[in-house]
């Protein structure tokens, strides 16, 4: 049976209420109600209300001006004839398009079909955003030696969270599909998932499958980033510890000679042949022979 679809943006509780036809558990619509920022964070899910499914699902998009990824909110209820998407304006980037469930519509698709065709197409953000970070730490990566430290660890800090958060959401969304793959999520007799549709799932899971393997790839790409960057941080108070050597020998036997002569010889360094000639020659000397030996072992 063809499916009726109804998209709501940024709707008020009266207008959650008005397009659903039967009785919403109360909590549903306050979660259909409530706008991003209100201090929730929501967490995708499809489940079973009885007469109707709800889902939650949160769709990834790379914002380039921020160098990170934003996610876009939409939750649906799905009767088997009616299909309501509630799409929600996220603080950062865009509104999450929903032309991709157009086709299937104009066909005749069920309520079923439509869920995983937007399920699926949540799922392909994934995908997207996963591309954007592989480049972000490309760029990380090469950009090691131009960057400053400080602004190495703050965009490693901010990578490894963001993947740590996309990782959580593609797992919890993985879970959900999984719920529908395997015929937990009942609307009465099978009326909105039958298990040709429940089958349709399939292709999807592989692919929250792959995007979370995926995602610890990254991670561990990240590690090795960062690993280099300490190495390089190492490698570069190695060599500073190292020209301070350089200078501490240098001065040191200058020093030791002055010393030496300015100890009392009653008199025996008197002339000024002993006094100022030998003690400069071989301060000059020591000095060009221990900058020839620095030189010879590459060390300056």
């Amino acid at each position: 049976m063809a499916a009726r679809w109804l998209d709501l943006v940024d709707p008020t509780r009266e207008e959650v209420l008005a397009a659903l036809p039967v009785q919403v558990d109360p909590e549903v619509v306050e979660m259909l109600a409530a706008h991003p920022g209100d201090g929730r964070e929501p967490r995708p899910v499809i489940e079973g209300h009885g007469a109707y499914a709800f889902g939650v699902l949160l769709a990834a998009q790379s914002v380039a001006h921020e160098d990170g990824i934003a996610y876009q909110e939409v939750d649906f209820v799905a009767l088997p004839e009616l299909l309501v998407t509630v799409r929600k304006t996220p603080a950062r980037g865009s509104l999450y398009d929903v032309a991709g469930l157009h086709p299937a519509a104009e066909q005749d698709a069920t309520t079923g079909e439509l869920v995983h065709r937007l399920v699926d197409d949540v799922g392909d953000t994934y995908l997207d955003a996963l591309d954007a970070a592989y480049i972000e730490i490309e760029e990380l990566e090469d950009s090691i030696d131009t960057w400053t430290a400080s602004r190495v660890r703050t965009r490693i800090s901010d990578l490894r969270h963001e993947l740590l958060h996309s990782r959580r959401t593609v797992a919890a969304t993985r879970a959900a599909v999984r719920r529908v793959l395997d015929g937990r999520v009942e609307v009465g007799d099978h009326a909105l998932f039958p298990p040709d549709t429940e089958h349709l799932f399939a292709e999807t899971y592989e692919t929250l499958v792959r995007v979370t393997e995926e995602l610890d790839i990254a991670r561990d790409l990240l590690a090795g980033v960062r690993d280099l960057h300490q190495s390089k941080v190492a490698e570069s108070q190695g060599e500073v510890a190292k020209k301070l050597t350089v200078i501490a020998s240098l001065v040191l036997v200058p020093s030791l000679i002055v010393g030496y002569y300015g100890q009392n010889f009653e008199s025996a360094f008197d002339e000024a042949y002993w006094s100022i000639g030998v003690s400069t020659g071989l301060i000059v000397a020591s000095t060009i022979v221990q900058l020839a030996l620095f030189r010879w072992r590459r060390w300056i």
